[in-house]
């Protein structure tokens, strides 16, 4: 489908970087059988790009450098979208929880919690969280 979103990864569920949403709830891809996806909506980090759900969450990877070879960045980003969805008052240690299933061998998620509270606060305060600039 050209998608390069998720990725084959551990192809046991562990790693977190064939993540993709089905009727709106994340799953492993590599654990989802085709056969259990007939009729149903099946979405990539493109597909929620394109939507506009993940934009301030982009934002802030961007700016707390939360990606870096980006191998793990579309399941953090569909993960951090369903926490901030179904947890919006979460905090450090409750993100860090939640993106635990997520493996990330290049940030030490820091950075990556760092930007989930981002945008969890400015939510919270009905801000949006602002975008990069480029000189």
């Amino acid at each position: 489908m050209g998608l390069k979103g998720p990725h084959l990864g551990c192809e046991q569920g562990a790693c977190g970087a064939c993540t993709v949403r089905v009727n709106g709830q994340i799953v492993r891809g590599c654990l989802y059988l085709a056969v259990q996806a007939d009729g149903a909506t099946v979405e990539t980090v493109e597909g929620l790009t394109e939507q506009g759900v993940l934009s301030d969450l982009q934002e802030a990877f961007l700016r707390h450098n939360a990606l870096q070879c980006g191998f793990c960045t579309s399941g953090m980003l569909l993960a951090a979208a369903e926490l901030i969805e179904h947890q919006p008052k979460s905090n450090r240690e409750q993100v860090r929880e939640w993106i635990s299933g997520n493996y990330c061998r290049c940030t030490g998620y820091h950075s990556i919690v760092d930007a989930i509270m981002e945008v969890l606060e400015a939510r919270a305060d009905g801000r949006q969280v602002k975008p990069v600039t480029t000189a």
